[in-house]
């Protein structure tokens, strides 16, 4: 943080954001059985059952942006403490898909309740959820998301990798 900047870089700002919210979150739905990794999934897989999806795990890894091998041990945990039901996807007997039971259900309408309460709280010092400042808030976080970070190829890394 020392490179001439007069305070904290907006990566170090956006991670410990990242961090604050994780830890709360998981105070939040500790109580009915999950953190919050479980919690993106269950929540992301409330979301789709709306909508009438049954995704794999590969899709619902890429929903959340978790690596799809994490994505797969949670919901073997999760499938163990019967929230969700992994089953084979007939088009593609590779594929697992995910599906939440009655209980999941139930469970995660509950744990949605207590992260939007939790939510509108975080939001509170840019006036509220469902304001102009929050919006392009919401806006420009989805900006940062969207742009690719792949790492930039030196000059001298195209050099040598380029034909003779």
């Amino acid at each position: 943080m020392d490179n001439g900047s007069p305070g904290p870089t907006p990566g170090f700002l956006v991670w410990r954001l990242a961090n604050k919210w994780r830890v709360a979150v998981d105070r939040a739905v500790a109580p009915l059985g999950l953190t919050h990794a479980q919690y993106s999934l269950v929540a992301s897989l409330y979301g789709l059952r709306r909508t009438g999806e049954r995704p794999s795990q590969r899709q619902l890894a890429d929903h959340t942006g978790l690596e799809a091998l994490y994505v797969s041990k949670l919901a073997r945990a999760l499938e163990s403490a019967g929230m969700i039901e992994r089953t084979r996807d007939p088009r593609d007997p590779r594929a697992v898909q995910l599906q939440l039971t009655e209980q999941g259900y139930a469970v995660t309408g509950r744990a949605i309740d207590a992260v939007q309460e939790l939510l509108q709280r975080l939001m509170e010092p840019l006036g509220g959820l469902d304001v102009p400042r929050a919006r392009t808030f919401t806006s420009e976080l989805t900006t940062l998301l969207d742009a690719p970070l792949a790492t930039p190829v030196s000059d001298d890394e195209n050099a040598q990798g380029a034909p003779s």
